[in-house]
């Protein structure tokens, strides 16, 4: 059977800036899903996307395409409202952690689909493996009964039927110097995440140095993208803007990034998780026509009470200790002062050189490992006083941590301005 359009034609529509028309744009995303049209036509096009962007209809209709590549699910029967959220990455992002439960407390059904780290940027599965026998791989009905029942919430990994467009375009743009095309990274997102099947949908896009987007001018133009592509595709969406200059609570890596949900959990942890948790959490709620405010099922244990029912749904043991390190090292103040800066990134990195994170996809990562923080910008600190303590479960990799932290961090003689971390609110126009 002959082929409805050439690939060559619509490589130089997008070329010389041009728009696509939807019936061309669909058939590529399925001719290469099937693969007809070959790695090197597809790395011509999107390397055309990065360089000329794409049009608001022409993003929904790739988004749509790559969603029609696979399965759709549908939460229609659940007899309750559905809203999720996705975080674009960062280091100390344990914010889903504390986040499902809490908004399974009132009654809306949180089906959260997450994925692993890679690099310095960690990941919400990697974390909870850290639990004991706790079980990362779902089956759709038992994530259907885990989201009906009392549970309410489910953290788990996306099966291979969601947007497998976007896993074969998202490989090639991996090695073909086209990731950061903002139509791309919007339709890779949010093709599963519609695909996924929730009502509403919070965004949390970060910007700065431990984030995947650095500037935030790039991080709202990316927010706006995907809040619109929702709104166009039925899914109630809002995008929160948050920095990611500095890691996120006091902790990162894995097993100690448990341990501090479940602080938070407890009524507890450190005030910036909080104050992103609840931010979201009202954001979710409000979406799902919940009028509360999350933060007294913190303070009042009901959403700690959650989290030990999602935990034992998926066979993990709540009350198991985590995993501990065979060696730390500490990091102390050369000097009385302040602490003015703490680079996100140099942190992430360094924790990831400890084992935490992992530089291939098959790579296994140590749930021990990771990095625990004693000052954050704005404390004061005294010589010789702690300011990280390193966990590996081999010493040997402290010299590399070490080198990743050296620049990371600065001691000053006053206190820097320490800004928000939610910096706006973007809903759909």
């Amino acid at each position: 059977m002959s082929e409805p359009f050439d690939a060559v034609d619509v490589i130089r529509m997008k070329r010389d800036g041009g728009t696509v028309p939807e019936p061309a744009l669909r058939w590529l995303v399925d001719a290469y899903t099937r693969g007809y049209v070959v790695d090197a036509q597809m790395s011509a096009f999107t390397m055309a996307v990065l360089l000329n962007g794409m049009s608001r209809e022409e993003i929904r209709v790739m988004t749509d395409a790559m969603i029609a590549s696979g399965e759709r699910m549908s939460f229609a029967g659940l007899g309750k409202r559905t809203a999720d959220k996705h975080s674009t990455g960062g280091v100390g992002d344990k914010i889903t952690l504390p986040l499902a439960p809490l908004v399974a407390v009132y009654g809306v059904a949180v089906p959260q689909l997450s994925g692993r780290g890679l690099g310095h940027t960690g990941g919400t599965l990697d974390k909870l493996e850290s639990i004991p026998g706790w079980r990362a791989a779902l089956s759709n009905d038992e994530m259907f009964a885990q989201l009906r029942g009392d549970v309410g919430a489910v953290i788990c990994a996306a099966g291979t039927g969601l947007a497998p467009a976007d896993k074969k375009l998202y490989a090639l743009r991996d090695v073909t110097g086209t990731v950061e095309a903002i139509p791309l990274i919007a339709s890779s997102i949010m093709s599963k995440k519609i695909a996924e099947g929730t009502e509403s949908l919070v965004l949390d896009v970060k910007f700065g140095s431990g984030a995947f987007m650095k500037d935030e001018a790039r991080a709202r133009e990316l927010a706006e993208t995907m809040v619109a592509l929702g709104a166009d595709s039925g899914v109630n969406t809002t995008a929160l803007l948050t920095d990611m200059s500095t890691p996120l609570g006091r902790t990162v890596g894995n097993a100690n990034e448990v341990r501090e949900s479940v602080e938070v959990l407890a009524g507890g942890g450190p005030a910036d998780v909080v104050e992103l948790t609840v931010a979201l959490a009202r954001e979710m709620l409000a979406m799902s026509g919940v009028d509360a405010d999350p933060a007294e099922a913190l303070a009042d244990g009901r959403a700690m009470d959650q989290w030990r029912r999602m935990i034992r749904a998926q066979d993990g043991d709540p009350d198991a200790p985590l995993p501990t390190p065979r060696e730390s090292h500490v990091v102390t103040a050369e000097r009385d002062g302040v602490l003015s800066a703490l680079d996100a990134f140099d942190v992430g990195v360094a924790a990831w050189r400890l084992g935490a994170g992992r530089a291939r996809p098959t790579d296994d990562v140590v749930h021990a490992a990771g990095i625990d923080l004693h000052a954050k910008p704005g404390d004061a600190v005294r010589s010789g006083q702690p300011l990280f303590t390193l966990h590996a479960d081999d010493a040997g990799r402290f010299d590399r941590a070490l080198e990743a932290l050296n620049g990371a961090y600065a001691i000053g003689d006053t206190r820097p301005v320490v800004a928000p971390i939610v910096r706006d609110r973007i809903t759909a126009r």
